[in-house]
This record gives C-alpha cells, sequence and structure tokens, in this order.
C-alpha cells in the first residue's frame, strides 16, 4: 500500500508592526521566511489596521470623501461584504488621530467622518455593522457621529451645537426625528478598552491628555459629555442618572464599560445605535472565520510591534494565543520588540517570543528595515518550531 504525507500547515494571523509594517506585510513576510506551506490570516483588534485586515481577509474595500476630524474632507474607507452584508467601520479611518493635519485639537475635533461611513455602509444594506474603536482624535462623546446619521444637537436658541466635545456644555436637547432608520441593523462595538463615559476613569479624564487636553481643558470635555449624557438620559429613557446636585455620576448607559471608549464614541454607539460592546480580537476573529482556517494547522504565529504590558489587556497576539489554545494549535509569536517574561508569555499562551531586537539592537533599524529583518526572524523561529517540516 501506498502511504502519503500531509504537510500541516502553518497558520500566520499577526496585527500591524505599528509605523512600519501593515498586518498583511507582517504575514508575508512571516510566510516568506517560513519555507513551509502557510495560510496567510492578518488580524487587529479593533484599533488601525482593522480594515485592512477585514480586507485580507476577503472584504471589499470601500473609499468615499467623508469629514475628518477637523473639518477637512478626506478620503476614507471601509470594509464591505456583500454576501453577508457586513460591513467593518474603523473609527480611526475617519476621525484618528493620523487625520489630525495641523497637530492636536482636544476642543473641537469631532467624530463626524466616522458617522458617514457608517450612513454609506447603511445605504448599501448593511445588516451588521462592526464598529472598531481605536486611535480617536476626538472626545466629543460621538456627538459628531450621531449628527452625521441625522441627530440634531441643539442649544437652548434651537440652533445647532458646533463640532467638538466643549461645545456639549450648551447642549439643551436631542433632536432624532431625522434620524437613519437602523431596524434590524445589528451594530457591534469591537473595543477592548472597559471605561465608563464620565469620572476619574472617563474618557475625558483619561484619554484627553493623550489627545492634547491640558487639565483645564479636561474639566471642559468632562463637563460637556456630562451634559450630554444628562440629556440624552431625560430625552431617550436611557437608565439612570448621570448628573446629581451638579456632580457628574458615570451611571446607566453612561456607566457601561466600554462607554468612555474613543472619546465616548462607545457612549454613542449604545444609546443611538444599540450596540453591543464585544472584545475586539474575539469578534474580528470570528468574523475572519479564525476557527476554520486554525483546522488541521501545526503552528500559529502571531505578533505585533511592541509585546508589552499592554498587550495582555486583550491585545490581538493575546486573542490569538487563546482562541488557537481552544483548537488545541500551539503558538509562538513575533513582535518588533518585548518586554514579557518567558513566563508572563507561557500564562498567556504563547510559547516562545522572537524579537527584531534580537537581530538588531538598534530600534530605528528595526523599524527601517523590518521587512528583511522579520523573514529573518521567521527562518530562525522554522529551524527550532518547525524542524522536519
Amino acid at each position: 500500500m501506498w502511504g502519503f504525507v500531509v504537510v500541516q500547515h502553518v497558520l500566520v494571523a499577526p496585527d500591524k508592526f505599528k509605523g512600519s509594517l501593515t498586518a498583511a506585510e507582517v504575514a508575508s513576510r512571516v510566510s516568506a521566511g517560513l519555507g513551509v506551506p502557510t495560510v496567510e490570516l492578518p488580524v487587529a483588534d479593533g484599533g488601525d489596521g482593522t480594515v485592512e485586515a477585514a480586507v485580507a481577509g476577503g472584504f471589499t474595500r470601500v473609499t468615499i470623501e467623508v469629514t475628518g476630524p477637523t473639518g477637512e474632507r478626506i478620503p476614507a474607507s471601509y470594509a464591505w461584504q456583500p454576501g453577508s452584508a457586513d460591513a467593518v467601520v474603523e473609527l480611526a479611518e475617519a476621525s484618528g488621530l493620523r487625520r489630525l493635519p495641523g497637530g492636536l485639537q482636544p476642543l473641537t475635533a469631532t467624530s463626524h467622518g466616522t458617522g458617514e461611513l457608517i450612513a454609506d455602509a447603511l445605504r448599501r444594506g448593511a445588516r451588521r455593522v462592526v464598529l472598531g474603536l481605536g486611535g480617536s482624535a476626538c472626545t466629543d462623546g460621538g456627538a459628531g457621529m450621531a449628527q452625521a446619521l441625522g441627530a440634531r444637537l441643539l442649544d437652548a436658541e434651537g440652533g445647532d451645537l458646533p463640532p467638538g466635545g466643549a461645545a456639549l456644555r450648551s447642549l439643551d436637547r436631542i433632536d432624532m426625528s431625522g434620524f437613519v432608520d437602523i431596524a434590524g441593523v445589528e451594530f457591534v462595538v469591537a473595543s477592548d478598552v472597559d471605561n465608563p463615559l464620565l469620572g476619574p476613569h472617563g474618557a475625558a479624564a483619561v484619554y484627553g491628555p493623550q489627545k492634547g487636553a491640558t487639565p483645564e481643558d479636561v474639566k471642559t470635555l468632562e463637563a460637556g459629555l456630562s451634559r450630554l449624557a444628562a440629556v440624552a438620559t431625560a430625552t431617550h429613557g436611557l437608565m439612570g442618572a448621570v448628573e446629581h446636585d451638579d456632580v457628574p455620576r458615570a451611571m446607566g448607559v453612561a456607566g457601561a464599560p466600554g462607554a468612555g471608549a474613543a472619546g465616548g464614541v462607545g457612549f454613542a454607539a449604545l444609546a443611538f445605535l444599540h450596540a453591543e460592546i464585544r472584545p475586539g480580537i474575539d469578534y474580528l476573529l470570528d468574523l475572519l472565520g479564525f476557527g476554520e482556517q486554525v483546522e488541521g494547522a501545526r503552528l500559529v504565529i502571531t505578533g505585533e510591534g511592541s509585546l508589552d504590558e499592554q498587550s495582555l489587556r486583550g491585545k490581538a497576539p493575546i486573542g490569538v494565543a487563546q482562541a488557537a489554545a481552544k483548537a488545541g494549535v500551539p503558538v509562538v509569536a513575533v513582535c518588533g520588540r518585548r518586554t514579557l517574561t518567558d513566563a508572563e508569555l507561557k500564562a498567556a499562551g504563547i510559547e516562545a517570543a522572537y524579537a527584531l531586537t534580537d537581530l538588531e539592537p538598534d530600534p530605528a533599524r528595526c523599524m527601517a528595515e523590518a521587512g528583511p529583518l522579520l523573514e529573518r526572524l521567521a527562518a530562525r523561529l522554522a529551524s527550532v518550531h518547525l524542524a522536519g517540516a
């Protein structure tokens, strides 16, 4: 009887190396260096690169012109899958820090462009919209997103509020009569941020300074977000009070884990889109078909630019490791640099990690030559974990 050998594939499922390689480029370079059959499945956790990962996974890129965070018109993309009518919208594409042309504008930056991407997907017939939150330039509580979808945020004189979180202090009422029809549409927020909207762990206090907010700006933004939550609670039947004795309290929808994501866009998604917040990497792995792709794999290779403490808080490599563990497939990682110990990696389900800095100690050269270095690193990894493949 003739025998035959089944060569099991290696599933290459990395996130991006921020500032040097997209997730798809990382996957391609790793595959080139391994010298064995591979399946490439670039991944993301809802932040920068989510649309790229979805497109690499078979979605179609749709590019339209939208409003950037400071009001300029910019091209931005989302991912679309006609068969399932799924759309993947990445906030960073339209309203991200990388879209700021002239520096940070914490008080006036808007999420309007993100709403325009969602509106376009709905016009195409989307039945499920996955909203990836991360890399936001704004702290407007998702007000701009809501306005782009047809909500009117009005002051006491009936005028429309200008963009930004600071303007929300003047909010008197919200008119939803012109809001886009979302009946029958499922909205999912893919995010690993568990901050509430308000308070010391809220959107303004924690993330405002990262977007250029001074301590005084943080107070202004907190007041604006508090007012948005109060008006939404009073006029839209949301659970829980958010103001009492002039002290903002993160209760009800405003206090939900993730309401503070992306400068409060999480709150607007919960309040106006009736979205469900799910761990970003878990949901996107399901959307990209990780479970099917890992079947029959002998090894999974994941990674990101920096394997560090932040990685342990639900970043893509940890999500990949957990999903691979369910399938009984071992996992190793590649990265630009690592600060996690071997014990920490093993506790997270990663057998070993290989860093570009193992080959080139100069971080600048690692960034500039990430592609070739990654191929060399993959060859080293293969000699240890794929011997005899």
